[in-house]
């Protein structure tokens, strides 16, 4: 073993007919991820000090050859000294087929190196501009300039340079080639017409890692002369409903051949000379007027808004919103008006400003923030306008009920429920002793609900009200997918009109005989006393005639 340049493990195998030894290598060098330049040369490294046995790379899986042997790819070749088990892999000039991932395997011994890498980096052609060397175009047209770089890895980056300056705005596009590697690059530059002149020279730069200084082309601009146009507006502050004149001035050369006026892209056939003039309402500060003049070159044209005074007018209405407990209630108002206006957002009945923004947020809303919102704006010396909107918020219903409620004595009593409840009550349960009732007769009890704007109400009616059910606790409970509430409520005998007079009447029916219609009087009704006097007079009267 002292011939090897590292130690390595010798297993024997003894068996009748012969010896097997086999040795365990490592590799020292493995080849790394590599970034290369499409055309330059590359060398992947694998060691594997004392091996004697088959080495084969590998390149996105395929075999390349075994050992020494890569006859059937020209460009590569097995470098290193052999003696020292070096199977380095030389790319002489990289391609883009060469963009693969590389491992070297020893097969006697049953390894491989990890994965490598190899990107191949590859620059773009020369750039190209739409139209080069020279670019002719009309004064007061904009300026679209069109340059591609093609065939490039990764795709090339396109830069426009004015005067040893960088110009922005331009827009970028990027398609990847057919053999899904190389990208080309197509930038488009616009300048508006007040941001040229003639003979200006503007250069489109490409680069990309393979080539970062990058290559360029340039295009020189030919402005030809068009009308020369100049849009006044008087007054310059006007309040709507009010006469406002625009006057188009113009030079040209040729001359002035028409004049053609617009409004929000709407042409004005009405008016053809070089004045305008108009009764303004808000669309004016919005909707620009255009005047367009035209020469035998062609037409320039030019816009100017109006500064208009009007109240408050609505750009985004709110929208009334049901929202669940907890959550954010988030309304939306927007307004226009000229001059700027302030909104003011407001719960009805409150004084409370909530929030001067166009956006009102609620957060984390509880059943008593529900109700009526008001997003109000005001336009200075100008106008008030609002909107109103509503807030529902779902939760657990709440009751709210007399805790304590009157019947008479013997008659037919009930007490209510009553319920507020978003969304509605799925379920609504009275319960007392060992009874519950939702709906219908059970012996002398009957439960109705009833459905209000306000919310729902639930009765128990009792017949024949007896002395335990003003001793007895009733529950009512109602539930929805938010929750329940509960109220507990106590029956209590109503108080009835009942004078001495009808203690000496009870008294006195047991000798007088009085009738059990008198006793009813003195008892079980609610009667005056002049009324009840009137009774026991002819009462008395009667029983006198009897005895």
């Amino acid at each position: 073993m002292k011939g090897l340049d590292m130690p390595m493990l010798l297993l024997t195998c003894h068996t009748s007919n012969y010896l097997v030894r086999r040795y365990f290598a490592v590799f020292t060098q493995q080849p790394t991820d590599l970034v290369v330049v499409s055309g330059q040369p590359v060398t992947l490294p694998c060691s594997i000090p004392g091996y004697h046995g088959m080495v084969l790379w590998l390149r996105d899986g395929m075999a390349l050859g075994v050992n020494r042997d890569l006859s059937g790819y020209p460009r590569y070749d097995i470098v290193g000294d052999h003696s020292k088990g070096e199977y380095h892999l030389l790319i002489q000039r990289t391609e883009m087929q060469d963009d693969a991932s590389f491992e070297c395997q020893a097969i006697q011994a049953a390894i491989r190196t990890r994965p490598a890498r190899l990107t191949v980096l590859v620059p773009p052609d020369d750039p190209v501009i739409v139209g080069a060397p020279v670019v002719s175009l009309r004064a007061g047209d904009p300026l679209n300039l069109t340059c591609h770089a093609d065939n490039a890895k990764p795709a090339a980056s396109i830069i426009w340079i004015r005067n040893g300056q960088v110009l922005n705005g331009a827009i970028y596009s990027k398609t990847l080639l057919r053999d899904g590697r190389r990208e080309s690059t197509v930038s488009t530059l616009y300048l508006s017409a007040s941001n040229i002149e003639t003979g200006q020279r503007i250069t489109c730069r490409a680069s990309n890692k393979a080539v970062p200084n990058g290559k360029d082309a340039t295009v020189t601009i030919d402005i030809q002369h068009l009308p020369l146009v100049n849009l006044s507006v008087e007054p310059q502050h006007i309040l709507e409903g009010n006469l406002v004149k625009f006057h188009c001035s113009a030079k040209a050369n040729p001359p002035v051949i028409h004049y053609r006026w617009a409004k929000g892209g709407n042409i004005i056939r009405e008016v053809s000379g070089d004045t305008y003039e108009a009764i303004v309402d808000h669309s004016f500060f919005t909707e620009p007027v255009s005047c367009d003049v035209t020469n035998a070159l062609g037409n320039t044209n030019i816009s100017r808004n109006v500064d208009v005074y009007f109240g408050p007018r609505m750009a985004a209405e709110p929208q009334s919103l049901q929202v669940d407990q907890g959550s954010d209630a988030i309304f939306n108002c927007a307004w226009t008006g000229n001059p700027s206006l302030t909104i003011v957002w407001m719960k009805r009945g409150s004084g409370v400003v909530l929030s001067n923004e166009k956006i009102l947020t609620l957060k984390a809303v509880r059943q008593e923030d529900a109700g009526k919102y008001v997003c109000r704006a005001v336009v200075p010396q100008v106008g008030v306008g609002e909107k109103e909107v509503s807030l529902t918020v779902n939760g657990p219903p709440t009751i709210s009920s007399t805790q304590t409620q009157q019947a008479l004595y013997g008659e037919k009593g009930q007490i209510k429920c009553f319920i507020r409840s978003t969304p509605p009550p799925d379920r609504i349960a009275w319960s007392w002793k060992e009874t519950v009732l939702e709906s219908g007769t059970s012996g002398r009890y009957t439960v109705e609900t009833v459905s209000t704007e306000e919310g729902v109400i639930s009765t128990l009616t009792m017949s024949n009200i007896v002395p335990a059910d003003f001793q007895t606790i009733y529950n009512c409970t109602a539930w929805n997918s938010f929750g329940s509430d509960t109220e507990i409520i106590r029956l209590k005998e109503q108080d009835v009109f009942r004078t001495p007079i009808c203690n000496l009447i009870h008294n006195a029916s047991i000798g007088c005989s009085l009738t059990y219609d008198f006793f009813e009087i003195c008892f079980r009704k609610e009667i005056t006393f002049s009324h009840f006097f009137l009774s026991f007079l002819k009462s008395f009267r009667s029983s006198l005639l009897k005895h």
